[in-house]
């Protein structure tokens, strides 16, 4: 890799993940990029959020885990109208899965293998320990702050919108070939086949809050 190229990696990595695994800041400048592309068709995604729907609709920042705040508040815009009287059928809430975020996207296979519980700082409740199973899809008791919360499954039933970032799963799956000795092509390939049913692949997170916001979507963040 030339010189311009490893340092605009280097330059994006830093930006994207420093603050989520800062022990691997001394690494950053050692990293092999993700090489393999995966093809996201334009059109297919235009189409995606064009399922936006209702006369209420939001947007959720989910850049880091949080205490699972991405989802919950997914949950609590849906109850909240309902409690005014607002069906489901009238209101879309969309949490975009960015940054440290998109671990919430992937199956309980891909965090036990990968170790992103360790990699974003995120316990498993029932352990106390970094998570290796991904606590959010289908919660079990106590997995969230308040047992009537929902995880992504049942709040996809319900109409609500997930999406994960591209660019930021390139960036993490480096920094995991990095720190366990893989191939970072195959790491990557291992977390694109790994992402929950229903969850869009996009570009970009970024991308995907502007796109949602052109939907007239109110954007929050949420950690």
């Amino acid at each position: 890799m030339n010189y311009d190229r490893r340092k605009f990696f280097t330059s994006i990595a830093l930006g994207v993940g420093a603050t989520a695994f800062p022990n691997f800041i001394e690494d950053f400048d050692q990293l092999d990029p993700v090489k393999t592309s995966t093809d996201i068709n334009q059109e297919d995604v235009s189409l995606w959020f064009k399922k936006i729907k209702g006369e209420h609709r939001v947007a959720y920042d989910g850049s880091q885990p949080h205490n699972t705040l991405p989802i919950v508040w997914n949950w609590a815009f849906l109850e909240s109208n309902n409690s005014l009287g607002v069906k489901d059928s009238n209101m879309t809430a969309m949490t975009v899965l960015r940054h440290a975020g998109i671990v919430f996207a992937f199956n309980s296979s891909v965090w036990e293998k990968f170790k992103l519980g360790e990699l974003v700082s995120f316990n498993d409740n029932q352990t106390g320990k970094p998570s290796l199973r991904n606590t959010v899809y289908e919660p079990m008791e106590g997995d969230m702050p308040l047992p009537p919360i929902q995880g992504i499954k049942d709040l996809q039933n319900r109409g609500s919108m997930f999406c994960v970032c591209d660019l930021a799963t390139k960036v993490y799956g480096s920094a995991v070939a990095s720190k366990m000795n893989l191939n970072p092509d195959e790491v990557y390939k291992e977390m694109i086949e790994g992402i929950l049913p229903g969850i869009k692949l996009v570009p970009s997170g970024v991308m995907a809050l502007g796109r949602a916001q052109n939907e007239n979507c109110a954007y929050i963040f949420a950690g």
